[in-house]
């Protein structure tokens, strides 16, 4: 029975809607089933993205030069590198990127490795790579296998990353703590396409990682100050979608996503001046007041901002 894109989205769901241990035991499993639906889309000039499980993949495919930004699981990590060789007659990958450490962007960079010139993450992700595979070995079933040594990035930047190739230039920036505290901007110059990874969750529910250093109120500064260091025109490749909306869009979704998670700051902001307690407010469901795309409030996101606004 094929894989199906609803079959994919419910997945997916179920997978960023776990709780934090159950979350790292998910994002470390190969997906069992059937191969799931895959796509690549250009976008514009030598850059697209690719869709299987997990964060959306980004790719550069030109004549002298070829890049990707995020792996997936191994099984579709398989299939993008197919993919990716039958566009360019299986040469060497210059670059992988890795935009942050949550296995369903990391998960297939063992299957790249060996064709890639070199993996490039911030300097946080490879230990917060390794603190997460170590969580998962450690809620893992009496009986089973050790976990494979997670494949982290070998070259590592602090603030940028700016590298010219002859047919793109490529460039990554960190802006702070957001929904980790290792998220990359990876900015296609050329082409004017930015992958976003999971700091844009379009028009759902985010996960926010706080064991690895989430803070949301500096996200929406993150996400303010992307769009002034980028074009009216710039094409965004979103790591997570809603169903009913796209994988890639302008300004607009990320000020979107800034502007929802002011409101989800607030909403919880003004519980906590109410006197409700940590335990009233995560069971709230109803819709955060003009977000209704969105759906009911859940715990995912409540419990994170709780805990950053009790931390001040």
């Amino acid at each position: 029975m094929p894989f199906s894109r609803r079959q994919f989205l419910s997945g997916s769901t179920a997978i960023l809607t776990s709780p934090l241990p159950e979350l790292s035991r998910l994002l470390a499993q190969t997906p069992a089933q059937s191969p799931p639906q895959t796509a690549f889309t250009p976008i514009r000039r030598t850059v697209g993205y690719f869709t299987g499980q997990g964060g959306t993949i980004g790719w550069h495919i030109g004549k002298s030069s070829i890049i990707v930004v995020d792996s997936q699981f191994a099984a579709t990590a398989r299939l993008c590198l197919d993919g990716i060789n039958e566009r360019s007659s299986g040469r060497r990958i210059d670059r992988l990127v890795n935009t942050h450490h949550h296995g369903d962007h990391t998960g297939g960079n063992g299957v790249f490795e060996p064709v890639v010139g070199k993996i490039l993450a911030h300097a946080n992700v490879p230990k917060l790579q390794r603190e997460a595979a170590a969580r998962t070995a450690q809620s893992g079933r009496p009986g089973q296998p050790p976990a494979a040594e997670p494949v982290v990035a070998g070259a590592t930047y602090e603030k940028v990353w700016r590298e010219e190739f002859e047919d793109e230039v490529l460039n990554l920036k960190y802006y702070g703590p957001a929904h980790t505290s290792g998220d990359s901007v990876v900015t296609f110059e050329k082409a004017d396409v930015v992958h976003m990874g999971d700091l844009v969750f379009n028009r759902r529910h985010p996960f926010i990682d706080r064991p690895a250093g989430a803070s949301v109120a500096n996200w929406i500064r993150v996400l303010e100050q992307t769009v002034r260091d980028h074009g009216g025109k710039t094409v965004y490749i979103h790591g997570h979608s809603s169903p009913q909306f796209g994988v890639t869009g302008g300004k607009a979704d990320l000020l979107y996503m800034r502007d929802y998670l002011s409101a989800l700051l607030e909403f919880v902001q003004g519980e906590l001046k109410a006197g409700k307690s940590r335990d009233a407010i995560v069971k709230v469901t109803e819709p955060l007041k003009g977000f209704p795309d969105h759906g009911p409030l859940i715990e995912r996101v409540l419990a994170p901002v709780c805990d950053e606004l009790e931390a001040k």
